[in-house]
């Protein structure tokens, strides 16, 4: 494989970001195909045995197996490496393999992790239930409050994980204030970035040690494939996350790297169309519910940091009905053209009431404390004409009385 004339690392860091969700990574084989190569191989020969044991010794370059190497998975890679600013990049098969296998990989029996409380529901069973099973500390603060981080910390506290904008809650967190609090204590700063992209957001930029990825949401965009990764500094890279991941497996499938790669070529494009949209839709509902949240909103009570931390408000609203489930619900059988789906980031709109799908699996009174209502909806907007998502919206509100 060669890489694309002149694409040399110093000259691909200094391209624009959309220039390098395009052509960054780029590897072309001897037949100089446009398209990036779709290598579906498990495993790869040698010219010599000792050419194989050299290669496993890690003393001659290449790749040996496809857990742990592949063309098209190294080229997503190096695209998102680029585009995020980091140093290294490893995809994984989902987002929740990347978030587990970035903690896991940190820590052991007797750390202590510290999370904002406000996290998609599998996170927060990941914080609450699984890391304590191996002998793993936890505790959860509202992510708000950048002195609850700070109260909270202890001197076996060996990472901080937090989403933000938080999945459903749209709850922010000060990057860069919490950062200074890891650090302070010896710790590493995680954010999960799934709900923003790199279009909108670089936590890496803002202080963060690693960001982590569903890139089934925003990176694909079209629901189509499932995907992760995880990105950060070459040395924790190589040391930590690869020591655990290489014989763990979470490996993402060659496939769904290529249709991530041609994904990427449009995210820009896609995620500041969505962001339109979604400042949009959510000016047009903010007077017809009880109460919604978008961050890009003056009536978002951390409005003015995630402008800070942000480009655009993102492509996730959170409204809140005084009906409960049964009104919620029925907002949601109303929908002529919003699709009821707990997925988020796609082409299409979609609309989920998390506390009976992406947050069934967390206790009651856990999503009570995180803010996940019976009568909290999240509505993730996409590209159609906005118009026509408020149209839509407009009816199923009137069908449930508002």
């Amino acid at each position: 494989m060669k890489r694309k004339a002149g694409q040399d690392r110093t000259l691909t860091r200094n391209w624009r970001p959309a220039t390098q969700a395009v052509r960054g990574g780029t590897a072309r084989s001897e037949y100089g195909e446009t398209s990036e190569a779709l290598f579906l191989t498990s495993g790869y020969c040698y010219d010599s045995a000792e050419e194989a044991a050299a290669r496993f010794r890690g003393d001659e370059k290449g790749m040996t197996y496809s857990r742990l190497q592949n063309p098209t998975v190294e080229m997503l890679e190096q695209r998102l490496a680029l585009m995020e600013g980091a140093e290294a990049c490893r995809a994984s098969a989902s987002g929740m393999a990347a978030m587990t296998a970035a903690l896991m990989s940190t820590l052991s029996a007797g750390d202590h992790l510290l999370a904002g409380r406000s996290l998609f529901g599998s996170c927060r069973v990941l914080v609450d239930t699984i890391l304590p099973r191996f002998g793993i500390e936890t505790t959860t603060v509202d992510g708000r409050d950048s002195d609850a981080f700070r109260k909270a910390m202890r001197p076996n506290t060996k990472a901080i994980f937090v989403e933000t904008p938080a999945n459903p809650t749209l709850d922010i967190v000060d990057i860069g204030a919490v950062a200074d609090i890891a650090h302070d204590g010896g710790a590493l700063l995680f954010v999960d970035n799934a709900f923003a992209s790199p279009i909108v957001q670089r936590p890496l930029d803002l202080g963060a040690d690693i960001v982590g990825y569903s890139a089934t949401k925003l990176m694909d965009g079209q629901g189509r494939v499932l995907g992760g990764a995880v990105m950060g500094p070459e040395k924790w890279m190589e040391e930590t996350y690869l020591a655990f991941t290489r014989h763990t497996g979470p490996v993402l499938s060659a496939f769904n790297a290529w249709v991530l790669l041609k994904s990427l070529e449009t995210l820009d494009l896609r995620v500041r169309r969505a962001c339109d949209n979604a400042l949009k839709v959510a000016d047009a509902l903010e007077a017809r519910v009880p109460r919604l949240l978008y961050p890009g909103l003056e009536s978002h009570p951390q409005q003015a940091l995630a402008m800070r931390q942000m480009t655009a408000g993102g492509t996730i609203l959170a409204l809140h009905l005084d009906g409960g489930r049964a009104q919620a619900h029925g907002l949601l059988d109303a929908l002529r053209l919003v699709d009821i789906s707990n997925n988020v980031g796609d082409s299409r709109s979609l609309m989920t009431h998390p506390a009976s799908t992406t947050h069934a699996a967390v206790a009651e009174p856990v999503r009570a404390e995180m803010g996940v209502g019976e009568g909290m909806l999240r509505l993730s907007v996409g590209l159609e004409d906005a118009d026509d998502v408020i149209d839509d919206l407009d009816q199923a509100l009137k069908a449930v009385g508002l």
